[in-house]
């Protein structure tokens, strides 16, 4: 079988960023993906799941209800790696055109002080499985280390 894109990129060199992962065409419509790599693949902890849980109930609210990009979310979720996330766009964007809505998201989360939406068991499969704390420091942590400086070898994947 043919290698699928995303097991091309060489993982050994990829730093935490905002990636271009592929452009897809649905119809007409073109939706791109983005790779948010919160951690360096292979040489640092991976996130556990209880953060990277709260990051997507947030991040998805925070996606689904903003006021230009909510019609535009195709999907947020977590790899399973546990490396970082992924966002489906409709739309032909760069990772340039999404860097400040990610320093809003993830503004939003580092913040976030109230009940995480959807966690309770009526609305999430997993409810018990949050933890804010976390998900406010690593949500942090990529906010100040990636997103406020982030430079051109962080939003391209190297060749």
């Amino acid at each position: 079988m043919k290698k699928i894109a995303s097991f091309t990129v060489n993982h050994l060199t990829l730093l935490p960023g905002i990636y271009v992962s592929r452009k897809d065409h649905v119809g007409a419509e073109v939706v791109t993906t983005f790779d948010i790599r919160m951690t360096r693949p292979n040489f640092e902890p991976v996130m556990n799941t209880a953060e990277i849980h709260t990051i997507e109930h947030l991040g998805a609210t925070f996606l689904r209800n903003h006021k230009d990009f909510a019609d535009k979310t195709v999907y947020f979720g977590p790899m399973g790696c546990r490396t970082g996330f992924y966002l489906l766009l409709a739309g032909d964007y760069d990772s340039k055109d999404i860097v400040e809505l990610l320093k809003e998201m993830f503004a939003f989360i580092k913040d976030f002080k109230d009940e995480v939406p959807g966690a309770a068991a009526r609305d999430c499969g997993n409810y018990l499985d949050m933890n804010l704390p976390m998900a406010n420091y690593v949500a942090k942590k990529f906010y100040d280390e990636v997103l406020m400086n982030i430079t051109e070898d962080r939003l391209v994947y190297a060749e």
